[in-house]
C-alpha cells in the first residue's frame, strides 16, 4: 500500500499486555490465579475497565481516539510483583494473548513490564515478542510499552519497532508513555518515521532506592536522555534503572535510543548516556540507617509523619509484605505509628473476633526466614472492610486495587493493617480507604523504596531508608546471583565499562 493509501485507510491498532516484575529471590512462584484478578480479553471488558483512568491502557484508548485510529483489545492480564512466574503460566497466558489478536490490525501495542522471568525462561518477554511475530510477521509494526525498572533484552529491542519507557519513578508518567507509543506507532505506520533502535549496557546493577527520577543521577540521566530527544533525527530516548532482583543475564542498567532512519545516530547517543552513567556509578550507593537506630531518630523528630522506607519488604517489588523487623522496635516507643502486613490468617482471626474485640495472636513473619519472625501483640479490632479502592493519587489514577478481607487493629501506640493480599503502598487509598488520615501519624512503615511518594509525599516531614533483610535489600551483595552477565558493578568493584 502506498503512504497516501495507508494515510487514508481507517487504521485498527491492535492492544494486548501481560505485565509482571518478578523478583527471582523472592518466596513462592507466580501462578496462573494470580494474574486472573487483572484480566480482560476484547473490547468491551477493556474499555469498560480502563477508560478514564490515567493507567497505560487508558492512555492507549485515548491516543487511538486522538489519532482517529480504533484500537481492538486482545488479552491483558497483569499480576502484583512476585516470585518466579511458573513456566506453565507463562506458556498458558502468552498462547491465550496471541490468540487474541485480530490479525488484520495494522499495527500493534504490546503494554509490558520488562523484568518478568520464569523458571527456565530468562527473557519471557523476548520470547512473547517473537510468539506474536510468528502469528502477526515481521513487516507489521509493533510498539511496546517498558517499566523504567525493566531489564530490557536485545531481543526486546529487535523485535519492536517503537520501545517506549517510563521516564518517571515514582511512576506518574504511566498514560503519557503509552500515548506516546500509540503516536509513534501510527506515524510508522503511515510511514512519517522509520525507527531504528540502539541497545546499550553499561554495566551496573543499581538498586530501586537510587532510581529516584527528581533528583540525585537518575535526574542527570533524564534530564540528559530529554535533551537528547530534542536533537534532529531522533524519535525517543528511554532510560532504563533496570530491575536487580530479577537473575536474569540481562539485569541492570540500560538506553535504548531510537532514530529517524539513522542507525549510527542512535548508536552515539545510546553510547555518551551509557558513559555517563559510569562515570557516576559510586553516586548510585544506597545509604541505610538500621532498624533500632531509625525508628529512634523518627521518635525524635519534632512533627511527622516521618516515613521508614521499608525498601527490603518493598510488594511493588515482588516481596511478600510480612515483614517485621520494625515493629517490635515501634511497640516500644510512645509515638503514633502505622504498618501494613500482609497476614490472610490474621486479618480472618481480626473479623471472628469484631469491631472493637479484643485481638491476641502473631502477626507477619510468616511467608519465609528472610522477613523477620511473627510478633505477638494484643489490640483492638477498629474496622473491618473488604480491601477494594480505586487510585485516587497520581499514579495510575483510577486504577482499582484489592487488599482482600482487611482489619484495623490497634495495639498500644502502634496502629496495625492486616491485609488478606499484597498491595503496593503506591496511593493513598491504600490507608484512607479504611478510614485513616495518614497525617495523624508520626511514624509510617511503607514497604516500598521510592513509589510511596505517590501516598504519602506530599504529607511527609522526613524520610529514612532502613536497612533490614529482605528480598529487595538495597544491599546487592546480600544476593547469591547466578545468572547476571558478569562482570558488573559494584558486585564487582573492579569492573570495566561493558559498552
Amino acid at each position: 500500500m502506498t503512504a497516501l493509501g495507508t494515510l487514508a485507510k481507517n487504521l485498527k491498532i491492535g492492544v494486548v499486555g501481560f505485565f509482571h516484575e518478578t523478583n527471582t529471590f523472592a518466596p513462592g512462584k507466580t501462578e496462573l490465579e494470580s494474574f486472573r484478578a487483572e484480566w480482560t480479553e476484547g473490547r468491551e471488558p477493556f474499555f469498560e475497565k480502563y477508560e478514564g483512568t490515567r493507567t497505560s491502557m487508558g492512555g492507549a484508548i485515548d491516543a487511538a481516539r486522538a489519532e482517529g485510529v480504533e484500537l481492538v483489545p486482545g488479552l491483558y492480564t497483569q499480576a502484583t510483583p512476585g516470585g518466579t512466574v511458573a513456566d506453565e503460566t507463562f506458556k498458558s497466558i502468552a498462547t491465550t494473548l496471541c490468540d487474541s489478536v485480530d490479525p488484520t490490525v495494522d499495527g500493534l501495542l504490546v503494554i509490558l513490564h520488562g523484568a518478568m522471568a520464569c523458571e527456565t525462561i530468562h527473557d519471557p518477554e523476548g520470547e512473547l515478542l517473537r510468539l506474536l511475530r510468528r502469528k502477526l510477521g515481521r513487516e507489521l509494526p509493533f510498539a511496546i510499552t517498558l517499566d523504567l525498572h525493566g531489564n530490557v533484552s536485545d531481543e526486546m529491542v529487535d523485535l519492536a519497532d517503537i520501545v517506549v519507557g517510563y521516564d518517571t519513578y515514582p511512576h506518574v508518567d504511566v498514560y503519557e508513555r503509552a500515548v506516546e507509543a500509540v503516536r509513534l506507532l501510527v506515524r510508522t505506520i503511515r510511514k512519517q518515521i522509520r525507527p531504528v533502535r540502539r541497545l546499550v549496557r553499561p554495566g551496573l546493577l543499581v538498586a530501586a532506592q537510587a532510581m529516584l527520577t527528581d533528583a540525585g543521577p537518575m535526574k542527570r540521566l533524564m534530564d540528559f536522555a530529554f535533551r537528547i530527544e530534542t536533537a534532529p533525527g531522533i524519535v525517543n530516548v528511554s532510560v532504563f534503572g533496570g530491575f536487580p532482583y530479577a537473575d536474569v543475564p540481562d539485569a541492570g542498567m540500560s538506553f535504548v535510543v531510537t532514530a529517524d532512519g539513522d542507525g549510527a545516530l542512535a548508536d552515539r547517543y545510546a553510547r555518551e548516556l551509557a558513559e555517563l552513567a559510569w562515570s557516576m556509578r559510586d553516586e548510585f550507593e544506597v545509604r541505610l540507617v538500621p532498624p533500632a537506630e531509625a525508628v529512634g531518630q523518627a521518635a525524635r523528630e519534632l512533627s511527622g509523619p516521618v516515613v521508614l522506607a521499608e525498601g527490603s519488604d518493598n510488594v511493588g517489588g515482588g516481596a511478600p509484605a510480612d515483614g517485621t523487623h520494625l515493629l517490635p522496635y515501634l511497640m516500644k516507643i510512645d509515638r503514633k505509628s502505622l504498618i501494613v502486613i500482609r497476614d490472610p490468617e490474621a486479618a480472618r482471626a481480626a473479623a471472628q473476633i469484631g469491631v472493637g474485640g479484643a485481638f491476641r495472636g502473631e502477626i507477619g513473619g510468616k511467608s519465609d526466614d528472610l522477613h523477620g519472625k511473627p510478633v505477638f501483640v494484643e489490640g483492638t479490632v477498629r474496622t473491618l472492610f473488604d480491601g477494594k479502592y480505586r487510585h485516587i493519587g497520581p499514579y495510575m489514577t483510577g486504577q482499582r486495587a484489592d487488599m482482600g478481607l482487611t482489619a484495623v487493629v490497634e495495639t498500644g501506640p502502634v496502629t496495625v493493617i492486616l491485609t488478606e493480599r499484597r498491595v503496593p503502598p503506591w496511593d493513598p487509598g491504600h490507608v484512607r480507604s479504611v478510614g485513616l488520615d495518614p497525617r495523624r501519624f508520626h511514624i509510617i512503615v511503607a514497604k516500598s523504596a521510592i513509589a510511596w511518594k505517590t501516598a504519602f509525599g506530599d504529607v511527609a516531614t522526613r524520610a529514612i531508608d532502613v536497612d533490614t533483610p529482605g528480598c529487595c535489600a538495597a544491599n546487592l551483595h546480600r544476593f547469591a546471583y547466578r545468572n547476571v552477565r558478569r562482570p558488573v558493578y559494584p558486585l564487582d568493584p573492579a569492573a570495566s565499562p561493558s559498552f
